[in-house]
């Protein structure tokens, strides 16, 4: 049996997403609302891509520093922290975005419990690590 390969998988879901007007058709995450971030490297300086589910208010998008409930933060949060300018394809469109990061308070506690409120299953990350996970306000800038 084949080892998982993530970056396989990353690249078929965002061939996927493009392919259905953003919005994969098929797979685990099928329907789902999912971005694709690019954002540059903390340490590299290179472009890095990650495929997040994220939540809209208003014009804004929220997207949560889960990691499926890993003890550390993704990759992309530590970019985001270094060089809040990124960039976000949603529904096949390339939009600028700045970040925000809400690690703690009441601000991030409000972001969280709507996220989980519109998807539940990240409701259940908290219990398998001892971080808080932060949320991030991606503001489109342009």
């Amino acid at each position: 049996m084949a080892s998982w390969d993530p970056g396989s998988f990353t690249a078929g879901l965002i061939a996927e997403m493009r392919a259905h007007g953003g919005v994969p058709s098929k797979g685990p995450f099928a329907g789902r609302r999912l971005l694709i971030l690019t954002t540059t490297g903390a340490r590299s300086g290179e472009p890095r891509i990650a495929v997040l589910a994220y939540r809209l208010e208003g014009e804004t998008m929220i997207v949560a520093g889960s990691k499926g409930g890993a003890p550390t933060h993704p990759g992309w949060f530590f970019n985001l922290r270094a060089n809040p300018v990124a960039t976000a394809e949603v529904n096949n469109e390339l939009v600028q975005v700045a970040a925000r990061i809400e690690a703690e308070g009441p601000e991030r506690d409000r972001l969280w419990a709507k996220h989980v409120a519109e998807m539940p299953g990240f409701g259940e990350y908290p219990a398998k690590t001892d971080r808080i996970i932060p949320m991030v306000v991606l503001t489109r800038t342009a």
